[in-house]
């Protein structure tokens, strides 16, 4: 795909460094001091739930300037379903241009092509004033719920959108986080020795210690 001054693509072996360090530059500090996103991708890229076909990069003159990538899950559904769904990200846009647009664009691009391969439903953690203008909602309005989170705890970070209409139709249920975005403390501090030294900071807005 191209579009005005940019290009979208699979993601290849020979990006997964550069792709890891433009993850960390973008989330470093934002969550927590540092940041764990850019390790979470080197090890779902080998997750039996990865969907390889839904591993995007974003290039704008030959550089890589945001990615965006997908996997399977499900939601435990009240009546005993299991109902195959997405989770999406890291996704991301190099520090220098975000809010100018290329997220949306690299949002809308993904969300067609996972309906074009014919998954129901996106279902993630992420702020609806962004996501919203890519069709997300709350999934509290579709009758699925965060998985651990207790009732009456603020859910307005779990969204969701339905990639084939009326696929979440009559259920009711439990979203469940792929265990591969868990990773430990310690192997993130060694991973992230191997990139050039960044400070941490703890800064106002991060939800993370």
């Amino acid at each position: 795909m191209n579009r005005n001054d940019f290009t979208i693509r699979l993601e290849e072996k020979n990006d997964y460094s550069a792709v890891e360090n433009l993850v960390r530059e973008s989330f470093w500090n934002v969550y927590r001091p540092g940041c764990s996103e850019h390790y979470v991708i080197h090890v779902l890229r080998h997750d039996p739930a990865f969907v390889k076909e839904l591993d995007f990069v974003m290039e704008q003159d030959g550089r890589l300037i945001g990615q965006n990538m997908f996997m399977k899950t499900v939601i435990e559904a009240d009546d005993g379903r299991v109902i195959p769904v997405l989770t999406m990200g890291p996704i991301c846009i190099t520090p220098e241009l975000k809010r100018k647009g290329y997220g949306k664009k690299l949002l809308d691009y993904s969300l067609e092509k996972a309906a074009a391969m014919g998954f129901g439903a996106v279902l993630f953690e992420g702020n609806i004033g962004f996501y919203g203008k890519s069709g997300f909602d709350y999934a509290r309005k579709f009758g699925i719920r965060y998985h651990d989170l207790p009732e009456g705890v603020d859910d307005s970070f779990f969204l969701c959108r339905e990639l084939i209409p009326g696929y979440l139709d009559g259920i009711t249920g439990v979203y469940q986080t792929p265990q591969g975005y868990y990773v430990d403390d310690a192997e993130v501090e060694a991973f992230d020795r191997a990139f050039p030294p960044k400070e941490k900071q703890k800064l106002p807005g991060q939800i993370f210690e």
